[in-house]
């Protein structure tokens, strides 16, 4: 199961993660799953537009045009109370917003000036360069990770789960200026914080201690783990260290795991008897999980099925067609699965948008989907797949759903996920939030 190791030439992100595996099947429908907790995103509250209508819009991109009724933040099945203010949405698409469930906004240099890259062979050379990157930056993280963050929303996101970098280099500042930009943007994005221990947990003295303090002061909801065996080489001594500040503090568990083979496999059983040793049940994900796409369907089918026993979440960047997670199968066994942008133009690559249709057509490339039915299944794993690792309602549009959705002008929704056409319109808990691309603040 374990890929022969890369050549010892300089690494790019996408040949430091290609691998060889199989995908297996990610067009499978996404149902609803997780049970909602919009308490669980922080940050939403805020404005709320009491009564809208936005007139001639096509949900989902139906042949006929209809009016959709927003009271008090979400979706009405009613008539329009009198006096509603009136949007018009000249027959464009209404469709679901989507979740952003793994992106790093802390490390963005996303607004800023072009940075030239050097060579990495390994995650150790890309976090000395993510320090380098951090102390030449005369923009604070907050700044950075705001503008990123907005610029998410102009393109559709109505949630993320950020993780931000929490190590000795930099103390809590990746954790407090993501805060500062959740606080600014509580009014049009749900944002959860996972304090990442990127540097390590156990290799980087004094890590434990910050990921300690971060849970204390209640600023994050979740605490982060990376690679137990193949980067910390210290498999129990990390996971004890991670899942017992979690149980302290009462947050989330997400980890990094881009171990492959056997050493992946023993990292995730560590993390299934740990979940369930600490009653954690829905509140542990595992972020990458490049073990998972090269086991056989007798393997994959055994681990997923202690997976959804414990109701670990999984997350996928879809990076490519060997390492994307095998979404289809692991829904069968009641796995949440979501899909993230990853890292944003920062040290690690020069790509990235944080835009999640744009993650959702390279969910459908990297999987080589063609049928109606395989695109629109992309979409739903951004829109719903993110929501239910978060543990927000689907914005589904149904009456009783979040008011989260965005107007586009399209003639179906696989076309939507081809040609990524703007998002004219952004709404958030019924408010525009956004319009032709341009965020309104």
């Amino acid at each position: 199961m374990q890929p022969s190791a890369p050549s010892p030439s300089a690494l790019s992100r996408r040949t430091m993660l290609a691998g060889a595996a199989a995908f297996a099947g990610a067009t499978a429908t996404m149902g609803a799953a997780a049970a909602p907790a919009e308490a669980a995103a922080s940050g939403r509250s805020g404005r709320r537009g009491k009564a809208v209508v936005f007139r001639d819009v096509r949900p989902f991109g139906a042949a006929k045009a209809t009016d959709l009724v927003v009271v008090d933040g979400r979706v009405s099945g009613g008539p329009a109370p009198r006096g509603a203010k009136v949007v018009d949405g000249g027959g464009r698409i209404a469709l679901p917003s989507l979740v952003d469930a793994h992106i790093h906004p802390d490390k963005t240099t996303w607004g800023g000036s072009w940075v030239s890259r050097r060579p990495a062979n390994g995650i150790a050379d890309y976090v000395a360069q993510d320090v380098e990157l951090f102390r030449s930056q005369r923009r604070p993280v907050a700044t950075r990770a705001y503008g990123l963050m907005a610029h998410a929303v102009t393109r559709g996101t109505r949630a993320m789960r950020a993780h931000a970098d929490v190590a000795p280099a930099y103390g809590l500042a990746g954790v407090e200026g993501v805060a500062e930009a959740r606080e600014r943007l509580r009014h049009a994005l749900d944002v959860q914080i996972v304090a990442f221990p990127q540097h390590g947990v156990v290799r980087t003295p004094g890590t434990a201690e910050l990921l300690e303090e971060a849970a204390r002061s209640g600023a994050i909801d979740m605490i982060g783990g990376i690679d137990p065996i193949g980067f910390d080489n210290a498999l129990d001594e990390q996971l004890d260290l991670v899942f017992g500040i979690a149980e302290r503090h009462g947050v989330g568990v997400d980890i990094h795991l881009h171990d492959r083979g056997e050493q992946g496999i023993k990292a995730m059983r560590g993390i299934i008897e740990r979940t369930r040793a600490l009653s954690l049940a829905g509140k542990v994900t595992v972020s990458h999980v490049f073990c998972l796409p090269g086991l056989t369907d007798k393997e994959l089918g055994s681990i997923a099925a202690d997976l959804g026993e414990q109701d670990i979440a999984l997350t996928t960047v879809a990076p490519s067609d060997s390492l994307v997670l095998p979404i289809a199968r692991l829904r069968e066994h009641g796995v949440r699965v979501g899909l993230g942008s990853d890292g944003v133009r920062d040290s690690w690559s020069p790509f990235g948008n944080a835009d999640m249709l744009h993650r959702a057509q390279l969910l459908g490339w990297v999987t080589d989907v063609r049928l109606d039915e395989e695109l629109t299944n992309c979409y739903r794993v951004a829109a719903h797949g993110g929501a239910d690792v978060i543990g927000l309602t689907h914005a589904d549009l149904a009456p009783g759903s979040p008011a989260d959705f965005v107007l586009v002008a399209g003639e179906c929704l696989p076309q939507v996920v081809v040609d990524m056409p703007r998002r004219d319109l952004v709404v958030h808990g019924g408010v525009v939030v956004a319009r032709d691309g341009e965020f309104l603040g």
